[in-house]
């Protein structure tokens, strides 16, 4: 466990837990102790799906400014390839990732919550990428997974304003998912991933990466990653279960081992 990010576990679903008061901002630690928390929750078999959480106050207020704005070119570049590496690494996560967002999620809090499949937040919640009121630009995936997720003019908008989106306009454009009352965030979050806890989790980590591998090439060779996915399954004691419950006893009674 790190010290300003931990994991718990319990009953399938694997929370990790911002904790670097007041706003939960990225420095190098928070950077690291993440990366090594998506390697975890990914190799552990008994994490079925995770939550990204910042705790009730906060998701993540951004990158450490303070810290950044002293380093020099040689020393941001190293930075902004580890912490695009450490979201790479979480957005990688073969098992479904939703991210519970409280507060605020700006800058590298947004391309952190960017990162998970699925984004529930409160009616209190603000998001954006507020980089370029410091000159700058979001560096670890803000113009990237975004415009992807939105198109490119309104994220555009976001980007070159840096205004901040507040929940109602940012479930409009389809930023976040679900929005709910401040307080059941996280437990709405956590209904979400728990449905995933026994459920068949090579053909989950076989549909996520067919669909985030399709977006980055042509509708051809989607297809082609989407077949081969598909007929690997059929090595799976998961496939040859689910398949004989649904014939011996109807759709939705069977059970998974993740094998």
């Amino acid at each position: 466990m790190g010290e300003f990010v931990t994991l718990e576990v319990k009953d399938g679903v694997g929370t990790i837990r911002l904790d670097r008061p007041p706003v939960n901002a990225l420095n190098a630690q928070v950077t690291a102790e993440l990366a090594e928390l998506a390697k975890e929750v990914s190799e552990r078999d008994d994490v079925r799906a995770v939550i990204l959480y910042g705790g009730e106050k906060t998701f993540a207020g951004g990158a450490d400014i303070k810290e950044m704005a002293s380093r020099s070119y040689p020393e941001i570049a190293k930075f902004g390839a580890t912490l695009t590496g450490t979201l790479a690494a979480i957005a990688n996560i073969p098992k479904p990732v939703v991210a519970a967002i409280t507060g605020y999620a700006l800058g590298g809090g947004l391309e952190l919550a960017l990162t998970a499949d699925r984004r529930v937040a409160g009616d209190n919640v603000k998001v954006g990428q507020p980089e370029i009121q410091l000159g700058v630009i979001p560096g670890a995936g803000g113009t990237q997974r975004l415009a992807r997720l939105i198109g490119p003019s309104k994220t555009k908008d976001i980007v070159y304003t840096g205004r901040f989106v507040k929940a109602e306009e940012a479930l409009s454009l389809g930023i976040v998912d679900e929005v709910v009352a401040p307080d059941d965030v996280y437990a709405a979050a956590h209904k979400w991933a728990s449905q995933f806890a026994n459920g068949p989790a090579i053909a989950l980590r076989a549909a996520k990466a067919a669909i985030d591998g399709g977006l980055d090439t042509d509708l051809a060779n989607g297809l082609k990653l989407e077949s081969h996915l598909f007929a690997a399954l059929w090595a799976t004691e998961d496939q040859q279960n689910g398949m004989k419950s649904f014939i011996e006893n109807g759709p939705g009674k069977a059970t998974f081992e993740g094998k």
